[in-house]
């Protein structure tokens, strides 16, 4: 029978929940949706669930998938539901919030197990695959989503509509797992992290210090060339600034902030927008300074909870590319298309190609600034730069920043995961909460429109995409060590040591491995450390001025002149401009 995934997914979330029941007649049911690649459900019980569980789960649930058990709807009131669900506290906890006026509710009906559900659901348990779910794991979850609340235990699950699909798909995430960012740090000596002092901030090592800065090196240099200002403003800034930016009433909870003794309260900086403002206020601006290229690598501050916490795709401390670009409203749209091919440029230079964009427009919030009419103009502006320009996109409604709509680009990685990375934000009312203007051609004020820009994002975040991505294997102009020497023995030290010389004469990053180890064990394990190339030096190499060359991921080995190598690896590693 063919049927919506969703659909699927939601129905085996009632087979498990049941399965559950017959396991554990205790336990309290929370609740539980179809989610991307599977679902999910949250259970109370004394019983801690654990990997020893899942297997008699599962089995469980493919017992009563045989057992072609129909998924049954009925329509009751209010009072009905609460008779059917009062030994369940957190059916009843609903129930008791809900206000009904006179409405019915819909349950379902799945042999043991009755449930709360709008549905719709597939008819009988025999539409549903015997084979094509796995319990992924079982985590704690608050109820409701607040700290406040009781831990609940989340159990996960992978489904699919066949075996095949579910076996590609954990496929992927094996190979997702031997890419992960925080494995590849390790084993390429990049990075850690210390939750105990730090959570959340990067620990660089020399590494993955030159890889990040290279990354914001290449940046500048391109903005450089495109006729970017480059400012940097205070790390510790009055809150005042962000109350009158509009930040703190909707990310107060995520500012670090402390008071001093003069009774005031600072920030450390959460974002570069208002300093950046600040900057284009001090002094007399001219339509002919306009548009305005401003920059900052501004390196923020953000709360986020520990749960949420993972490697360099979120963190607490990170490094934004961000810019703002002051402009008349004649050459907006000239600009906003400049910013999105700028973009989709630099995505290329890094490998990245398939790049798609979402239209953010607003959505009803108390912190949204600024009036409908500014809304309108700001929303129209961007759709009809996309329009005019024939520029593929969607709309994300809703997604918006509470100051103005944006144009978020989201770029496809090598093993088709999806990432929002850059994005050109449209902002007509922070340059009115910050009185800014510029001396129009009439001499007379006029008030500048701005747009928010960045290009990698957050610097950690685009480094980890381009890690797993690539799975460690990085274009040489941007690997940390591009090359290493590796001596067959002592005797041929003094050579990889001139080797090493030469290369470094021509800016090529590089050291010779002179460990006390045989040349098999040095090229594995500098092979686990990704390193792109390693030269083999010994007698014959010596001998002969040459160096032989094994590549990251290929078998073929290589040999070639020392100074044709110099000078290869020496136009390797420019940065494509």
């Amino acid at each position: 029978m063919a049927y919506d995934i969703e659909l699927m997914r939601h129905s085996l979330a009632h087979v498990m929940a049941a399965a559950v029941k017959k396991l554990h007649p205790e336990v309290k049911f929370a609740g539980g949706p179809a989610i991307e690649n599977g679902f999910y459900y949250d259970f109370d019980t004394e019983y801690r669930f654990s990997e020893e569980d899942f297997a008699k789960i599962e089995k469980e649930m493919r017992d009563l998938i045989k057992s072609n058990g129909r998924f049954e709807q009925k329509i009751v009131s209010l009072d009905e539901a609460k008779e059917i669900f009062a030994d369940q506290p957190y059916k009843m906890e609903w129930l008791n919030e809900y206000d009904s006026a006179g409405e019915k509710l819909s349950i379902y009906t799945f042999r043991d197990f009755t449930d709360l559900c709008r549905g719709p659901h597939v008819e009988s348990s025999k539409d549903l695959p015997r084979d094509g779910f796995k319990i992924r794991s079982v985590a704690g979850a608050y109820w409701k989503g607040d700290s406040k609340n009781k831990m609940l235990q989340r159990i996960y699950v992978d489904a699919f509509a066949s075996k095949d699909e579910l076996d590609n798909f954990l496929k992927m995430q094996e190979e997702a797992a031997a890419r992960d960012n925080r494995k590849l740090g390790k084993d390429m000596d990049l990075f850690h992290f210390e939750p105990e002092y730090a959570p959340g901030a990067v620990f660089w090592h020399d590494k993955g210090y030159k890889m990040y800065r290279r990354l914001i090196e290449y940046v500048r240099a391109r903005q450089e060339r495109a006729g970017y200002q480059e400012i940097s403003t205070p790390a510790v800034m009055d809150r005042c600034l962000w109350e009158r930016s509009g930040h703190w009433a909707k990310y107060g909870e995520h500012n670090y902030s402390g008071k001093t003794q003069d009774g005031k309260v600072f920030c450390i900086k959460p974002m570069s927008c208002p300093g950046g403002m600040l900057v284009f206020g001090h002094g007399l601006r001219s339509y002919k300074d306009l548009p305005l290229y401003m920059a900052e690598f501004g390196k923020v501050h953000r709360y986020e909870a520990a749960g949420g916490l993972s490697g360099l795709m979120r963190v607490r401390e990170f490094t934004q590319d961000d810019a703002h670009i002051f402009c008349t409203e004649e050459q907006l749209e000239e600009e906003v298309v400049k910013i999105l091919k700028f973009i989709k440029d630099i995505y290329g230079k890094f490998g990245f190609d398939k790049i798609s964009m979402k239209l953010a427009t607003r959505k009803e919030s108390e912190f949204r600034i600024g009036s409908d009419e500014i809304w309108d103009k700001a929303e129209g502006a961007l759709k009809a730069a996309l329009d005019k320009n024939g520029i593929e996109y969607e709309i994300a409604e809703g997604d918006a920043a509470f100051y103005g709509p944006k144009i978020d680009n989201y770029l496809k990685d090598s093993m088709g995961r999806v990432w929002q990375c850059g994005t050109v934000q449209l902002d007509m009312n922070l340059p009115e909460r910050f009185d800014l203007s510029y001396v129009g051609e009439d001499g007379e004020k006029h008030r500048p429109i701005m747009l928010h820009r960045a290009m990698l994002g957050s610097i950690e975040r685009f480094m980890g995409v381009l890690l797993e991505s690539t799975g460690g294997n990085l274009p040489l102009w941007l690997s940390p060590e591009p090359v290493v020497v590796a001596p067959i023995s002592e005797k041929y030290a003094d050579y990889a040591n001139q080797v090493v010389a030469d290369l470094r004469a021509a800016g090529v990053n590089t050291h010779a491995d002179l460990r006390d180890e045989k040349v098999n064990y040095k090229i594995r394990e500098l092979s686990l450390a990704k390193t792109p190339i390693i030269a083999v030096v010994g007698e014959k190499e010596m001998a002969d001025k040459t160096v032989t060359l094994r590549k990251l991921g290929q078998e073929k080995q290589e040999v070639m002149p020392l100074d044709q190598f110099v000078a290869m690896m020496h136009d390797a590693v420019k940065m494509p401009l």
